[in-house]
């Protein structure tokens, strides 16, 4: 199905992906008067149960893909692992693809997204690729120890990772990693940690969010500030790398960009991702217009929505068991609930969060 953009409400999108953030995807696009059809390996899923339409299947599922495509011309992606090969398949046949191939490419091989930041002026530490334990041994001897292991691809919340504390323990964590190729990055002596959400139009008129400042435990986001409080150099200088990353992915739709802040006051790239992103979830309720509205305006050729904060905000991830407390959360007055309707309530797992709204 080929598309006229800007896309004319009544239209539909589709997602690929079934999770919380398809389904925060799905409602804001309803909110605009859009359908939304998802393709999801499981049949119960919560952007399915909240979808006009569910097409179960894998990814790659060729007669899932032209399914999709008969019934939208325009497609987005909740998280960056899914298959390239699956974006290719529809680009080829017509449909139109917002984030763009160039951005999947570049989120899914850490590697290629250090090497692609540092090429367009958007600061990393130091890295180096390893693709055998020999070449991980020299890597981290290079960099200097302790040293930061990750699979060039995959891995999320922590996973995929190893903290390698002397040259030659490299070899074994390469092994524990499974023996797939990896980065090494040299350590950060950060601050803290910030990130900004920024959205680009299809006209190329961009959208920046205030800075949120993120506190992980165990490489899970727990809890974002927002506005952080930053100074206006500060805030610039995010823009400028986030305006850096947007132009030379010719991006289309919301982005996630997570920083380091130095003594010295520089900002430095951990990692992008490119779709709405858990540390944009404060936007929902202290913005004028949330990340999940913003994408959706992107991708369809809306115009960009205005981003200016209305409330400080502390966003909590509810892990695992956390979410049954939505009793005692609900009568917060200043809290406000988001919950995924996922079942089976895993330690660690995200099954929701919170918002806890407070004036500017």
């Amino acid at each position: 199905m080929s598309v006229q953009l800007p896309l004319a409400p009544g239209s539909a999108i589709g997602i690929l992906g079934g999770g919380q953030l398809g389904r925060m995807l799905a409602l804001a696009a309803a909110r605009l008067g859009f359908d939304v059809v998802v393709l999801e390996r499981q049949a119960d899923s919560p952007a399915g149960r909240t979808a006009a339409k569910l097409i179960v299947a894998d990814y790659k599922d060729e007669a899932a893909l032209a399914d999709l495509a008969g019934l939208t011309g325009l497609v987005t992606y909740e998280f960056e692992n899914v298959p390239a090969s699956s974006v290719d398949w529809l680009a080829a046949h017509g449909v139109e693809v917002a984030p763009g191939a160039r951005a999947l490419a570049v989120a899914q091989d850490r590697f290629e997204e250090k090497t692609f930041l540092n090429a367009h002026g958007a600061p990393t530490v130091a890295f180096a690729p390893a693709d055998t334990p020999q070449e991980a041994v020299k890597a981290v001897a290079k960099l200097g120890a302790p040293a930061l292991m990750k699979t060039r691809r995959e891995g999320y919340d922590g996973k995929g990772q190893r903290w390698v504390e002397h040259a030659p323990d490299a070899a074994a964590a390469f092994a524990e990693l499974g023996g797939v190729p990896v980065i090494v990055e040299a350590a950060a002596e950060f601050v803290r940690e910030l990130s900004v959400i920024a959205a680009r139009g299809r006209d190329g008129a961009m959208a920046v969010y205030p800075l949120a400042e993120n506190h992980h435990e165990h490489g899970i986001l727990r809890r974002s500030i927002a506005p952080a409080r930053a100074s206006q150099a500060t805030a610039e200088q995010a823009e400028r790398i986030a305006a850096r990353v947007l132009s030379g992915l010719d991006y289309v739709g919301v982005i996630g960009i997570e920083l380091f802040e130095m003594a010295d006051g520089r900002l430095l790239v951990n990692e992008i991702a490119p779709r709405v992103h858990n540390t944009g979830h404060w936007t929902q309720d202290g913005c004028e217009v949330d990340q999940f509205e913003q994408h959706i305006r992107a991708i369809a050729g809306w115009p960009l929505g205005p981003t200016k904060p209305i409330a400080q905000v502390e966003m909590l991830n509810l892990l695992g068991e956390e979410a049954d407390a939505w009793v005692r959360f609900a009568a917060e007055p200043e809290t406000r609930i988001h919950l995924y309707g996922k079942h089976g309530a895993r330690p660690g797992r995200k099954m929701g969060h919170l918002n806890r709204v407070r004036p500017l």
